[in-house]
């Protein structure tokens, strides 16, 4: 794989200053289907971080594509999203991870981890694109913290071949064209749908057998090595909340319960060069 190049640094919504706001959750499910052809659904969110900080939070559902985006910036400038095509089975993980231009980095490094979505992992894109929230200033912390992944990215994937696996790898990972990974039990699970085999590339055997020494411990930037790097999801939609009235027979949908969760992607890299952010603690 090629180191990438440099590019313009991409845009971002600032930082929304922390403030101590701790309003409870008031996410209403509005009844009336979405239009055919009415476009995505936005709605934006301010949620507290796991390190403390407040930023601000967009979430885009697609109920014709069947696709939710979630985007947000960290603290450390890091636009992070996450892309749920529920037609194709996947999820799509994006950082783009901005570079000291002191220490000689480029702007800003893509990475792209792409791993089978489950159905209870996000409410479905239609009952997303109808939530709203009556108090938009109000900070979201999750209700509930589910349990971290820690993830073995052994395959590569071809990004001129990425679309038939998602629609959506194009356009999420085009700056990420040359590092996105994927896992070899998701591979084997998108192969008995029909994918062809000629979108993943198998990455060196070397880091599944503990050989490579992990990045933080080469100081040899053109040597390959085993690299880290974490994300988290600070606030999502994870499930539908279900009600029950005298007047109606059946449970009816009245809700949505918050999550949090993280992930942390272990992969190879052919130069140290290209994992500058695993460093010594």
């Amino acid at each position: 794989m090629r180191p990438p190049g440099r590019r313009a640094a991409p845009t971002a919504r600032p930082v929304v200053p922390t403030v101590r706001l701790l309003l409870p959750l008031l996410l209403s499910l509005l009844r009336a289907p979405c239009g055919v052809g009415a476009g995505p659904a936005e709605l934006r969110v301010r949620v507290r971080l796991p390190e403390g900080q407040v930023t601000e939070e967009t979430l885009q559902a697609d109920s014709d594509a069947d696709s939710i985006t979630l985007e947000l910036r960290k603290p450390d400038g890091t636009l992070v999203s996450f892309t749920a095509d529920f037609k194709k089975d996947v999820k799509i993980f994006r950082a783009l991870i901005l570079g000291e231009l002191e220490k000689g980095q480029s702007q800003f490094q893509a990475l792209c981890f792409v791993t089978r979505l489950y159905r209870n992992d996000i409410i479905p894109s239609e009952a997303m694109a109808k939530l709203r929230q009556k108090n938009p200033r109000a900070v979201r912390q999750a209700e509930e913290v589910r349990a971290p992944e820690q993830l073995h990215m052994d395959i590569a994937v071809n990004f001129t071949q990425g679309g038939l696996l998602s629609p959506h790898l194009h356009n999420v990972c085009a700056e990420a064209a040359d590092t996105i990974y994927t896992r070899q039990e998701d591979v084997r699970f998108w192969l008995e749908q029909g994918v062809d085999s000629s979108v993943f590339e198998a990455l060196p055997k070397t880091l599944e057998q503990a050989e490579l020494p992990r990045c933080r411990q080469v100081g040899d930037l053109g040597k390959p090595c085993a690299c880290h790097y974490s994300l988290s999801l600070a606030w999502y939609p994870c499930m539908l909340k279900y009600c029950h009235s005298r007047e109606r027979p059946a449970p009816y949908k009245c809700g949505i319960r918050s999550c949090q969760k993280s992930y942390s992607f272990n992969f190879y890299v052919p130069q140290r060069l290209l994992c500058l952010w695993d460093e010594d603690l």
